[in-house]
């Protein structure tokens, strides 16, 4: 996972980004990270570089066909699934949702603005750290996640992803 440029960005930003990288470095086993905004658009990701790549058709061995775009649509689509689902059953909000496949497992946390946290993890992934350091991101982002800090994440992404395509 490559490490997007922070420069230019605002001093909550940058922390966003570090505390990304952290969980990326933090935890054995993932293979992508994406922090998603309520309406479904990839703010934060481990890999912005390869959205540029899903684009061209280019599909790498790491996430889902390889692009943090396509993990995006993933948590924004189960994360939806998800709300809709605690509406009807009464329960209250979601706070997370794991899915375990036979090589591989999803972890969708909700963070408090309603934009979401995801995690593609390896089958040998442990799912009591992955779901503890979620958690520790969700804590330290949540409260600095404010609409100004969403566009801005929002247009350095589209940045990257146009540098890469050049």
């Amino acid at each position: 996972m490559t490490a997007p440029s922070t420069y230019g960005l605002s001093s909550e930003a940058r922390n966003l980004h570090w505390l990304l990288t952290n969980l990326v470095e933090e935890v054995p086993g993932l293979l992508s990270v994406a922090v998603v905004s309520s309406d479904g658009l990839l703010l934060l990701s481990s890999d912005p570089g390869r959205n540029a790549e899903a684009r061209s058709g280019q599909r790498g061995p790491r996430g889902p066909k390889g692009s943090s775009a396509d993990l995006a649509t993933i948590v924004s689509g189960i994360g939806s699934l998800t709300v809709g689902a605690a509406k009807l059953m009464e329960f209250g909000g979601v706070k997370h949702t794991m899915v375990a496949m036979d090589e591989g497992s999803l972890f969708v946390m909700s963070i408090s603005d309603g934009s979401l946290l995801g995690v593609h993890g390896s089958a040998d992934c442990d799912m009591s750290v992955v779901a503890y350091h979620m958690a520790l991101f969700v804590g330290r982002a949540g409260h600095v996640l404010t609409p100004e800090l969403r566009s801005e994440l929002r247009r350095s992404l589209e940045t990257e992803a146009a540098g890469s395509a050049r």
